[in-house]
């Protein structure tokens, strides 16, 4: 007899309220009505979160989800476009589902689904308010803390033909939160069934793979394990990222698996794996992140420890691997974006464009980053990302000197940056990226801190939050949490393209103590990791002739006045951004050093 074939899945089970008095009252407007909604709010929702439509039932339908988010999204997303339909018919006429949500074990039958996890979701769908959405607890804990939801506990539920009493909860949402999506939107995913190639999300897309126990102790795969939900959860908050959910990462766990295989069944463009290998009172963790399609390694790293605190070590890897991915991630897509031509390109990847033009540091770049990144709000109004970006960009134009009508410029990233926050106020990158403009452009450190630390809440493994935040904080002469941050943010991401911005803010944090060694040293640093960052000179000028190296602080002057010839000490007075006093003590050093009047 063969294996009975079973796997892990998130099932939905859809009733229409009140089915037979709807046929009783108008049998040919209801069948219509059924279509409609099916056809124009529900297979289009379905499609969005990959849910593949396992069956109709007449008067409802069974769905099958890889992911417990993607299911409760989809369910959500459509009943909040079952509101809205409903709001212009008359009561009686309204047709109103419910829905039942379960994670579980399904039997495999072709096509088809059985066992427990099909029928708790049916048992959960009957006891479903009218227009509501019914979820066992398995559900509720794989989705806590990653929607915009909240969950009202109704107990533990004794269902027919259940031996075991399940906990559920209902699910509440504030519809600002879930936008009703147009019926006419283009679909964006092909439907999933089982074996289907499933087509990429609109921004990187990564799976982590269940880490693989090397300790030949069965007994430490709950340590393997930790590591990899640890890892998911911390990618989870990078809302420029698409997460595949644990519960169909660990479908793949204790088996060989081929990368591109799990790029097309997850719908990911990439994949990190790694292992742990525990021996003795040593413990060595590796990662390496993958782009599916090729196979081509991005980015690889060993972690060695002794093994003294197992969770404080768990947080301390997790920690270190969310903040390389993201900006590894980001630095492949720029590369990827960068090969395609220009006309194809969509708003996402204009913007990623836009990204790698500005690192080229250079006033031409800059110009053709905000060029790229109005053309992204052209084809996408509402993208805060966008508007962020650009307004962080103005502000480099700003501090650089390359502004032709400062106030025009400066006033509109000042509004741009607000704007970025208005659509997007729980965007960790947008307000990142938001304050450091209104910090410099506005110098309005009293908005801007509150934004980097409500960024720094909702990733606490941003680096760019931590680091951008750092030097704001200087301005506000909050130097010691300055440098805290600025050590963070070198943590996080060890190898980054901004990494001269965190020692920079480090050494600033020295410098406006009157710590002058040690200014020397963070500012050296950051000079030689961006050496067309002009503001770090003038620092540097100063911290060395303070430091009594007036040699090397002249030629730090001649670099600055290099690279922004209009700088002299009415130019820079003109454009503190530091508390007064300890500007001026700056300022004094740099002018020893040669900064003209």
């Amino acid at each position: 007899m063969a294996r009975e074939q079973r796997r892990l899945a998130a099932i939905m089970a859809v009733d229409v309220v009140g089915y037979s008095r709807l046929m009783g009252r108008d049998e040919s407007g209801t069948l219509a009505r059924l279509k409609a909604h099916r056809k124009e709010r529900f297979e289009p929702s379905l499609t969005r979160y990959h849910g593949r439509l396992v069956k109709l039932t007449g008067d409802g339908a069974l769905v099958e989800f890889g992911s417990a988010v993607n299911a409760v999204s989809a369910a959500i997303e459509f009943q909040q476009s079952m509101a809205d339909a409903n709001r212009h018919e008359p009561e009686e006429g309204r047709v109103v589902f419910r829905i039942g949500l379960h994670l579980g074990d399904v039997i495999v039958d072709g096509d088809d689904l059985y066992g427990d996890g099909v029928n708790i979701a049916a048992r959960l769908e009957g006891e479903a308010q009218p227009a509501g959405i019914l979820l066992s607890g398995n559900v509720h804990d794989a989705v806590a803390g990653r929607l915009a939801c909240s969950f009202t506990e109704i107990g533990a539920l004794s269902l027919k033909n259940i031996d075991r009493p399940i906990r559920a909860l209902s699910v509440e949402w504030k519809a600002q939160d879930w936008p009703i999506v147009p019926a006419a939107l283009p679909v964006l995913h092909g439907a999933t069934p089982a074996g289907a190639t499933l087509a990429l999300p609109d921004k990187p897309s990564i799976a982590v793979l269940p880490f693989t126990n090397m300790s030949g102790d069965p007994e430490q795969g709950y340590f393997a394990d930790g590591i990899t939900e640890d890892i998911i959860t911390a990618l989870s908050r990078y809302s420029s990222l698409f997460v595949i959910a644990r519960n169909s990462s660990f479908v793949y766990r204790d088996k060989a698996v081929d990368v591109r295989q799990v790029g097309r069944e997850l719908g990911v463009r990439y994949v990190l794996e790694g292992s742990v290998r525990k021996a003795g009172d040593r413990l060595r963790i590796t990662g390496q992140l993958i782009e599916a399609e090729t196979a081509a390694h991005i980015w690889a790293e060993r972690f060695d420890s002794m093994l003294e605190d197992t969770f404080a070590l768990q947080d301390r890897v997790t920690s270190a691997v969310a903040g390389v991915i993201e900006p590894s991630v980001t630095k492949a897509e720029v590369q990827r974006a960068s090969r395609k031509p220009t006309e194809s390109l969509q708003a996402y990847d204009y913007l990623l464009r836009a990204y790698g033009e500005q690192q080229l540091w250079s006033r031409d770049g800059v110009d053709r980053a905000i060029m790229l990144g109005r053309r992204a709000i052209e084809l996408d109004p509402r993208y805060a990302q966008a508007y962020a970006w650009i307004a962080s960009w103005f502000q480099l134009r700003y501090i650089s000197g390359w502004m032709e009508d400062e106030a025009r410029e400066k006033a509109e990233g000042i509004r741009f940056a607000h704007l970025a926050v208005q659509l997007q106020p729980a965007d960790a990158i947008v307000l990142t990226e938001a304050a450091f403009a209104i910090g410099h452009l506005d110098r309005d450190v009293a908005t801007a801190l509150p934004w980097f630390d409500r960024a720094i809440a909702l990733n606490p493994n941003s680096a760019m939050a931590y680091g951008r935040g750092a030097l704001v904080r200087n301005f506000a002469g909050d130097y010691e949490t300055a440098a805290d941050h600025a050590d963070r943010a070198m943590r996080q991401s060890p190898i980054d393209v901004h990494s001269f911005a965190f020692s920079k803010a480090r050494g600033d944090s020295h410098l406006y103590r009157q710590q002058y060694a040690e200014a020397v040293t963070w500012l050296r640093k950051s000079s030689r990791e961006n050496p067309r960052h002009a503001s770090t000179f003038l620092h540097l000028a100063s911290a060395l002739c303070h430091a009594g190296q007036l040699e090397e602080a002249r030629t730090a002057m001649r670099e600055l006045v290099k690279l922004r010839p209009q700088s002299n000490l009415r130019w820079q007075r003109e454009h503190r951004l530091f508390l007064k006093k300890d500007y001026e003590l700056m300022l004094e050093g740099a002018r020893q050093a040669g900064l003209p009047e």
